[in-house]
């Protein structure tokens, strides 16, 4: 699998994506629901029922940006939540975000990298990334890290960008490679976080080869669902 990073400089996928994110994290949600139609909000709220269904106590998500699925997570779940991201304007955003909720005793954010998680071995009874795994520099280090920090026989939950199959698929790729890269560019101010974005799901494994690195990362047993004709999916890979 071909490396895509946000700006092609030297500095190496983690550090380019944390800068990335960094740049944009002002204008993120709002580009987000906008760009998404408000669709992604559905698509957390389907992995956070799926995750019910475990009756988890203690979750870590991982890449958690500004924190709307760790927020979600909580209050579908009840659980308490450790957020964790490269980014530390994202988790300021963030963190704003849970104290206007008055969630800052149930859900707590912290700067880390997915592939080196400062936690214990099987501490989390569920762990969950939204739109996170893309962006990992060493994928199945990340994916091995994320089994690693889940207790045995619990489950970790991916929300990922895939790709939209059948006759509406190029109608799709034709928005997501240059509709939306044109609106990012003038919200966000940074030219190449839009274009990174479709460059970078072009290049992820999904479906059957997602779940197949998944198993060769040492989990159990892999189930995915597609969401919306298949723009975004679901997996829930069990230790």
């Amino acid at each position: 699998m071909s490396q895509v990073t946000p700006y092609n400089t030297e500095a190496g996928k983690k550090k380019e994506v944390e800068d990335m994110f960094d740049n944009i994290a002002p204008k993120y949600d709002l580009l987000n629901h906008v760009l998404s139609m408000k669709i992604d909000v559905l698509w957390r709220n389907t992995l956070v029922k799926w995750m019910n269904k475990d009756q988890p106590k203690l979750v870590l998500d991982v890449a958690t940006g500004t924190g709307d699925l760790a927020i979600a997570v909580q209050k579908g779940t009840g659980a308490k939540v450790v957020g964790l991201d490269l980014s530390q304007q994202m988790l300021n955003v963030g963190i704003d975000k849970i104290k206007k909720l008055k969630l800052d005793a149930e859900i707590s954010m912290e700067k880390g990298d997915a592939e080196n998680l400062p936690f214990d071995d099987n501490k989390f009874d569920a762990v969950s990334v939204a739109f996170g795994v893309r962006n990992f520099e060493n994928l199945e280090k990340g994916l091995s890290e994320l089994r690693r920090v889940v207790k045995e026989n619990a489950s970790v939950y991916i929300l990922e960008f895939s790709k939209v199959e059948g006759f509406l698929g190029p109608f799709y790729m034709f928005y997501f490679k240059n509709i939306l890269p044109q609106i990012g560019k003038l919200v966000s101010k940074d030219n190449r976080a839009y274009t990174y974005l479709p460059d970078s799901v072009n290049a992820f494994p999904f479906g059957e080869k997602m779940k197949n690195i998944l198993l060769k990362t040492g989990f159990q047993k892999v189930e995915y669902k597609k969401l919306s004709l298949g723009i975004a999916t679901i997996y829930k890979a069990t230790k």
